[in-house]
């Protein structure tokens, strides 16, 4: 598949997506937009991709979205710019349930919507000389679609302050907010990044998928009956699988299981 905005490559199981648009770091517009919901739904439906990454050529990892772009919500009908705006909320949503782990390699500015990009990704490595902004409230603008993966990842109170603050903040406050996974110097990232996919190409394929949902559909939930009865028949329901029998076949043999290459 020949893209204009990103590129898209397959290697060892692991799909990576480079957002491309270096001289304008990366800023989104609808063509990117569409072309990376073209780019993930590809690799979440390529059996042979384990791992989708994402990261950025150039300087920055992404800018946030492409203001060019933005004025012409001024011109469109509110359905028309409703419609418009879902595409990132989309790419966003694609990223979160995704049921590959997704991991983002983050170096230089991921300002507005590329802090969505990031906290929308399962696992975020950033480079120590990284930078953040949540900078829409500057603009006059509010970062709406983005908020729910954030708000997930720092916290209300953190996203109190850099929602209305609007202020530029360095890799170790992401990190320490819990908003990036690791840190790692600019010569390392790569490295740092290739360790952890390794972890991830060790777990089963399904087990993985499953793994995102329990966080996703445990996170909140009261401990009581209902739960423990929910979580014993999630248990018995994968020590069932193929996946799962090959899996403690494979212990047992001292082997590698089936999906590890």
């Amino acid at each position: 598949m020949t893209y204009r905005t990103i590129e898209a490559e397959l290697a060892g199981g692991v799909a990576t997506i480079w957002l491309n648009r270096p001289d304008l770091r990366n800023a989104m517009n609808d063509e990117l937009l569409a072309e990376l919901t073209q780019a993930i739904r590809g690799a979440i439906a390529d059996p042979a991709a384990r791992v989708i990454r994402l990261a950025g050529r150039g300087k920055a990892f992404c800018a946030g979205a492409d203001l060019n772009w933005m004025k012409k919500g001024r011109e469109m009908s509110p359905e028309e710019s409703r419609k418009d705006s879902g595409v990132l909320a989309g790419v966003l949503r694609l990223l979160y349930e995704s049921p590959k782990p997704t991991v983002a390699r983050v170096h230089g500015p991921a300002f507005a919507g590329g802090m969505g990009l990031v906290t929308a990704c399962d696992i975020a490595v950033a480079s120590t000389e990284a930078k953040f902004c949540l900078s829409e409230a500057k603009l006059g603008l509010i970062p709406a679609m983005i908020s729910p993966y954030v708000i997930r990842k720092m916290g209300e109170s953190h996203a109190r302050r850099y929602f209305l603050t609007a202020e530029v903040f360095n890799a170790a406050e992401a990190w320490r907010i819990g908003m990036v996974t690791e840190l790692a110097q600019p010569d390392e990232l790569d490295d740092k990044l290739d360790a952890i996919i390794g972890h991830l190409l060790q777990g089963g394929p399904t087990a993985l998928g499953e793994c995102k949902r329990l966080v996703r559909d445990m996170t909140g939930r009261a401990i009581d009956d209902a739960l423990t009865d929910e979580t014993a028949a999630r248990i018995a329901a994968s020590r069932a699988t193929d996946e799962a029998q090959e899996g403690i076949a494979a212990f047992f043999g001292k082997r590698k299981p089936a999906w590890v290459q």
